[in-house]
C-alpha cells in the first residue's frame, strides 16, 4: 500500500505545474480568439469585396442602357405622358446607381488621358486640347474607370499655310 501511495503522488501535478499548465491554455486560448476574430474581420471585408465587384459588374452592363434611355429623352417630345415617364424611369435608374457608387466623367475643359477617349479632333478657336464635343458620357464606380468618355478634341488653329497646302 505504501507503494501505491507514492505512485498516487508522483501522478499528481505540482501547483507550478498546473499553473503553467493553465497560463499556456489560457495563452493558447487567447492567441485562438484573436486568430478568429482577424478571420472574421478578413471575411467580412472578402464579401464587402466580392458584393462591390457584382454591383461594379451590374453597373457596367446597364451603361448601354442608359445611353438609350438619354437618346429617347432627348429625341422625344417631354410634355406627353410617354416622354414624361421615359424622363421618370431616366432619373430613378440614374439615382439608384449614383447611391450605389456610379459617378459621371466630366468631359469640358481640356483632354484627361486618364479619363477620355478622343474620337476625333477638329480645328477651332478653342486652345489645342480642349474638349469640344462629348459624344459618349463615361463613368467611374467609385474609384474605377468603367468607361471612359468619347470626345471631340480641337486641334487649335490651323495656320494661313495649312490652310493653303490643304486648298492644293
Amino acid at each position: 500500500m505504501a507503494e501505491e501511495k507514492k505512485e498516487e503522488d508522483k501522478k499528481k501535478p505540482e501547483p507550478e505545474k498546473e499553473q503553467e499548465n493553465a497560463e499556456a491554455l489560457r495563452e493558447s486560448l487567447l492567441r485562438m480568439a484573436a486568430e478568429f476574430d482577424n478571420y472574421k474581420k478578413r471575411v467580412s471585408k472578402e464579401i464587402e469585396n466580392s458584393e462591390q465587384k457584382g454591383k461594379m459588374s451590374l453597373a457596367a452592363k446597364l451603361l448601354p442602357v442608359l445611353d438609350e434611355f438619354e437618346i429617347a429623352v432627348n429625341n422625344t417630345d417631354m410634355t406627353t405622358e410617354h416622354g414624361k415617364g421615359i424622363a421618370i424611369v431616366l432619373s430613378n435608374l440614374t439615382d439608384i446607381l449614383k447611391r450605389e457608387g456610379l459617378a459621371e466623367i466630366e468631359s469640358c475643359g481640356l483632354f484627361d488621358p486618364y479619363r477620355h477617349e478622343v474620337l476625333m479632333t477638329k480645328e477651332s478657336e478653342e486652345k489645342e486640347g480642349t474638349i469640344l464635343i462629348t459624344v459618349r458620357k463615361g463613368y467611374m464606380w467609385k474609384e474605377v474607370m468603367l468607361r471612359p468618355a468619347s470626345v471631340v478634341v480641337s486641334k487649335g488653329k490651323g495656320s494661313a499655310a495649312d490652310k493653303q497646302e490643304k486648298k492644293q
